[in-house]
Protein backbone atom coordinates (compact mmCIF):
# COMPACT_ATOMS: atom_id res chain seq x y z
CA UNK A 1 0.00 0.00 0.00
CA UNK A 2 1.55 3.31 -1.01
CA UNK A 3 1.54 6.37 1.16
CA UNK A 4 -1.23 8.23 -0.44
CA UNK A 5 -4.05 5.02 0.12
CA UNK A 6 -3.12 4.81 3.31
CA UNK A 7 -3.60 8.76 4.02
CA UNK A 8 -6.44 8.52 2.53
CA UNK A 9 -8.02 5.66 4.74
CA UNK A 10 -7.02 7.51 7.82
CA UNK A 11 -8.51 10.77 6.33
CA UNK A 12 -11.68 9.37 5.67
CA UNK A 13 -11.84 7.21 8.88
CA UNK A 14 -11.35 10.50 10.51
CA UNK A 15 -13.94 12.56 9.12
CA UNK A 16 -16.12 9.26 9.86
CA UNK A 17 -15.36 9.21 13.74
CA UNK A 18 -15.59 13.32 13.73
CA UNK A 19 -18.92 12.85 12.16
CA UNK A 20 -20.25 9.74 14.16
CA UNK A 21 -19.40 11.88 17.49
CA UNK A 22 -21.35 15.04 16.28
CA UNK A 23 -23.77 12.25 16.30
CA UNK A 24 -23.72 11.36 19.27
CA UNK A 25 -23.39 14.71 20.62
CA UNK A 26 -26.68 15.56 18.84
CA UNK A 27 -28.39 12.40 19.80
CA UNK A 28 -27.92 13.63 23.57
CA UNK A 29 -28.38 16.91 23.09
CA UNK A 30 -31.93 16.16 21.77
CA UNK A 31 -32.58 13.45 24.51
CA UNK A 32 -32.03 16.33 26.97
CA UNK A 33 -34.02 19.10 25.43
CA UNK A 34 -37.12 16.66 24.27
CA UNK A 35 -36.58 13.16 26.50
CA UNK A 36 -34.89 14.26 29.55
CA UNK A 37 -36.43 11.99 31.58
CA UNK A 38 -36.05 8.86 29.03
CA UNK A 39 -31.86 10.17 28.94
CA UNK A 40 -31.73 10.48 33.15
CA UNK A 41 -33.33 6.54 33.46
CA UNK A 42 -30.73 5.02 30.43
CA UNK A 43 -28.04 7.01 32.25
CA UNK A 44 -29.23 6.36 36.03
CA UNK A 45 -28.93 9.64 37.00
CA UNK A 46 -30.83 12.52 38.38
CA UNK A 47 -32.57 15.54 36.74
CA UNK A 48 -31.37 18.48 37.89
CA UNK A 49 -34.12 20.41 39.38
CA UNK A 50 -34.72 23.33 36.66
CA UNK A 51 -35.09 22.28 32.83
CA UNK A 52 -32.92 25.02 31.75
CA UNK A 53 -29.89 23.43 32.60
CA UNK A 54 -31.02 20.41 30.56
CA UNK A 55 -31.19 23.13 27.80
CA UNK A 56 -27.99 24.99 28.13
CA UNK A 57 -26.37 21.74 27.98
CA UNK A 58 -28.15 20.50 25.31
CA UNK A 59 -27.28 23.95 23.49
CA UNK A 60 -23.44 23.96 24.12
CA UNK A 61 -23.71 19.74 22.68
CA UNK A 62 -25.33 21.24 19.49
CA UNK A 63 -22.66 24.12 19.66
CA UNK A 64 -20.09 21.17 20.38
CA UNK A 65 -21.00 18.80 17.59
CA UNK A 66 -20.46 21.70 14.72
CA UNK A 67 -16.99 22.39 16.21
CA UNK A 68 -16.46 18.24 15.33
CA UNK A 69 -18.49 18.77 11.30
CA UNK A 70 -15.83 22.22 10.82
CA UNK A 71 -13.30 19.15 11.55
CA UNK A 72 -14.92 16.72 9.57
CA UNK A 73 -15.30 18.80 6.96
CA UNK A 74 -11.80 20.16 6.38
CA UNK A 75 -9.32 18.87 8.61
CA UNK A 76 -6.11 20.17 7.67
CA UNK A 77 -8.07 23.96 8.11
CA UNK A 78 -9.29 22.79 11.93
CA UNK A 79 -6.82 20.75 12.85
CA UNK A 80 -6.71 22.72 16.54
CA UNK A 81 -10.62 21.47 16.71
CA UNK A 82 -9.38 17.85 16.28
CA UNK A 83 -6.54 18.41 18.93
CA UNK A 84 -9.41 20.08 21.58
CA UNK A 85 -11.94 17.26 20.30
CA UNK A 86 -9.14 14.47 21.10
CA UNK A 87 -8.35 16.64 24.54
CA UNK A 88 -12.01 16.84 25.35
CA UNK A 89 -13.29 13.53 24.70
CA UNK A 90 -10.66 12.32 26.55
CA UNK A 91 -11.16 15.02 29.70
CA UNK A 92 -14.92 14.02 29.57
CA UNK A 93 -14.28 10.50 29.59
CA UNK A 94 -12.35 10.81 32.67
CA UNK A 95 -15.18 13.73 34.39
CA UNK A 96 -17.44 10.99 33.80
CA UNK A 97 -16.02 7.82 35.18
CA UNK A 98 -15.20 10.11 38.59
CA UNK A 99 -18.61 11.48 38.94
CA UNK A 100 -20.16 8.03 38.62
CA UNK A 101 -17.28 6.20 40.98
CA UNK A 102 -17.93 9.14 43.57
CA UNK A 103 -21.43 9.80 42.93
CA UNK A 104 -22.60 6.05 42.70
CA UNK A 105 -23.53 6.94 39.31
CA UNK A 106 -22.84 3.53 37.33
CA UNK A 107 -24.31 5.10 34.30
CA UNK A 108 -21.89 7.28 33.64
CA UNK A 109 -19.40 4.69 32.87
CA UNK A 110 -21.69 3.97 29.61
CA UNK A 111 -21.27 8.08 28.76
CA UNK A 112 -17.76 8.04 29.65
CA UNK A 113 -16.84 4.74 28.04
CA UNK A 114 -18.42 6.31 24.67
CA UNK A 115 -16.22 9.79 25.09
CA UNK A 116 -12.86 7.15 25.53
CA UNK A 117 -14.33 5.14 22.36
CA UNK A 118 -14.38 8.66 20.38
CA UNK A 119 -10.97 10.09 22.02
CA UNK A 120 -9.18 7.07 21.18
CA UNK A 121 -10.61 6.52 17.37
CA UNK A 122 -10.14 10.69 16.98
CA UNK A 123 -5.98 9.91 17.97
CA UNK A 124 -6.02 6.89 15.85
CA UNK A 125 -6.90 8.44 12.91
CA UNK A 126 -5.30 12.13 13.15
CA UNK A 127 -1.77 10.64 14.45
CA UNK A 128 -0.87 8.97 11.19
CA UNK A 129 -2.10 12.17 9.48
CA UNK A 130 0.17 14.52 10.92
CA UNK A 131 3.06 12.61 10.69
CA UNK A 132 2.34 12.18 7.07
CA UNK A 133 2.00 15.92 7.07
Amino acid sequence: MTRLPRYSLYLRLLRLSLVLGAAYDLLLAAGMAFAPDLVARLLGVPLPGAAFYLWLFAFFLVALAAFYLLAAYDPASYRGNIQVAIAARTAAAALLAVAASREGLPGLYTAAAGDFVFAVAHTAFYLPLRRSS
